[in-house]
């Protein structure tokens, strides 16, 4: 009997189908991808609108397939272009956390000093820094950055600004790509009342950033010389940047294989 790779979706239930493998090396859910295609009717509805690629437990029934069967792959190149297919589509990549910088201040002073501060020495070091592999990870976002208010009464106008500041984490790189203003204006009241005149003209960033994350942790020592306690204080600050390389599609596709035939051995 062969256990072939097949590209199937959930039961109507949401359940995985029992009629996959129940070989402990066996995989499945591997790869989704949606089984619609867009701007078309869906072939599918919810829960069986992703195909995923798994190993099935028995041939294919040349008369009928069952329920949530969508085909078959036959070979390891075929395997490969399935795979990259759907990963390009997916936009797939392999996110790295490399440590990329560290640095350390140290706090050193007597037990009874710490409470006032008074008699504290702090020594910082040189920060530390490496590169990883690949490409920095970068996001792109948009923010509404300010936005200024002028309310018109008769002759006098009252302005009220606000700022609204992109934060990111301090050890990463913040780029403007774009600023875009809109202007809105609406009046109320009357001839008799008085006419109030509002202009609101809001500012819309567009930006980029790096993706790193500063993380801070703290040790603390004592010792005792002759009844006399000795605090100290370690302070490490890490920088941990997040970098981009292209996903292998032939070592994924030859782990798959590899699996699929050990099981048909």
């Amino acid at each position: 009997m062969a256990y072939p790779l097949i590209k199937y979706t959930l039961t109507i239930h949401g359940r995985q189908p029992e009629w996959l493998c129940k070989d402990s090396r066996a995989f499945k859910g591997e790869h989704g991808t949606s089984a619609n295609k867009a701007g078309k009717l869906p072939r599918f509805g919810s829960p069986q609108d992703t195909i995923y690629l798994g190993i099935g437990c028995g041939d294919v029934d040349p008369d009928g397939t069952p329920d949530g069967y969508v085909g078959s792959i036959t070979s390891k190149s075929d395997l490969q272009t399935y795979i990259t297919e759907v990963g390009t589509a997916a936009g797939y990549k392999v996110v790295t956390p490399t440590v990329t910088g560290i640095s350390t201040s140290v706090t050193v002073g007597l037990s009874t000093s710490w409470d006032s501060g008074v008699g504290l020495s702090t020594t910082t070091s040189e920060k530390v820094t490496s590169t990883g592999t690949g490409t920095i990870q970068t996001f792109t976002g948009s923010s509404v950055t300010k936005v200024v208010t002028e309310v018109g009464v008769g002759t006098e106008t009252t302005t009220n600004t606000v700022d609204t500041p992109i934060v990111v984490d301090p050890a990463s790189t913040l780029t403007i790509t774009g600023v875009s203003t809109s202007v809105g204006v609406t009046t109320t009241g009357d001839s008799e009342v008085g006419f109030t005149t509002t202009t609101t003209t809001t500012t819309t960033s567009e930006y980029s950033y790096t993706d790193v994350i500063t993380s801070t942790s703290t040790s603390t020592s004592t010792t005792n010389t002759d009844g006399e306690i000795t605090r100290t204080d370690t302070v490490t600050t890490t920088e941990t940047t997040n970098y981009v390389t292209d996903y292998d599609y032939a070592t994924e596709a030859n782990r798959l294989w590899s699996i699929y035939d050990s099981i048909n051995s």
